[in-house]
């Protein structure tokens, strides 16, 4: 069920979305799986954000994230 919803989810998020918005798309989604408790996902996410999207507005929150779950940097 978890698995639907996420994909569910991505789909949404794909579709509604564009471009200029998906460092904030990767964000939601990583938040999500840290809520989720999968760690290691949402660590993948944040990186994302700080490599492709580092002038994002949520690329120093990534960085933080990513430094709470002992992810690098």
């Amino acid at each position: 069920m978890k698995r639907l919803l996420l994909s569910l989810f991505m789909v949404l998020a794909l579709l509604g979305g564009c471009s200029s918005d998906k460092s904030k798309e990767l964000f939601d989604t990583a938040q999500f799986e840290e809520k989720q408790n999968n760690r290691e996902h949402a660590r993948k996410l944040y990186q994302e954000i700080v490599e492709k999207y580092p002038d994002s507005p949520l690329a120093k929150q990534a960085q933080e994230r990513l430094a709470a779950l002992g992810g690098k940097q």
